[in-house]
């Protein structure tokens, strides 16, 4: 650092001496005195850290709650693999997707909803699966202004839902998944494995078809 440049620091510090308080953010970079002489040399030496602390203790709440995303995650992607193993065997995929499927994702409630009247499904009106998914293969919402219309008798229970898209050669169709617990599922991480669900399902049902 030049003398000039020094000397304005110095400057600022002086006509400001509670700035740094004012900003505890770059006590950690900042090099600490290696030597305490007196009282306020000590309290920078603690500013500096306790800031230092903060940020260690951000970072690792940070990892921690990756990890648990990551295991959330992984566990949905097994769920779903056993769901998938189910559809398979199953001689009648809607009835599968409604009443196994709960038990099976760990979930309240689970339903086909087409743009269409189709036996075993809800029918919603034309243009709904459009607009809740806009070209997504999967959505997750909490507390869903619609639960009425997309999860019928268990809409009490939606709390937190996850609309996936069931791509088949019938009417536009969506797979509605419901949670009585909002924070129950990885649905906001999970959209891959969900949009894989999605696709084993409309399989299922041209298969049928």
């Amino acid at each position: 650092m030049s003398e000039d440049l020094a000397e304005a620091v110095e400057g600022f510090l002086r006509a400001r001496p509670s700035w740094l308080a004012e900003n505890p953010g770059l006590y950690r970079l900042l090099t600490p005195p290696a030597r305490v002489h007196g009282d306020r040399l000590a309290d920078h030496m603690a500013a500096m850290l306790a800031a230092a602390r903060a940020e260690a203790a951000a970072m690792t709440a940070q990892a921690e709650l990756v990890l648990q995303t990551i295991r959330a995650a992984a566990g949905l992607a097994e769920r779903v693999q056993a769901a998938v193993l189910a559809l398979i065997a199953a001689a009648d995929p809607v009835e599968c997707a409604t009443h196994a499927l709960p038990g099976l994702l760990g979930l309240d409630a689970a339903g086909l909803c087409a743009e269409a009247a189709l036996p075993g499904m809800r029918e919603i009106p034309p243009g709904t699966v459009a607009r809740l998914l806009d070209g997504r293969e999967a959505a997750c919402r909490t507390a869903p202004p619609d639960a009425p219309l997309l999860h019928a008798e268990a809409a009490e229970l939606a709390r937190q839902d996850a609309l996936v898209l069931v791509p088949w050669s019938g009417p536009p169709t969506l797979l509605a998944l419901a949670s009585r617990e909002a924070d129950a599922t990885p649905f906001e991480r999970g959209h891959s494995a969900l949009g894989f669900l999605g696709r084993a399902i409309g399989a299922a049902l041209d298969r049928r078809a």
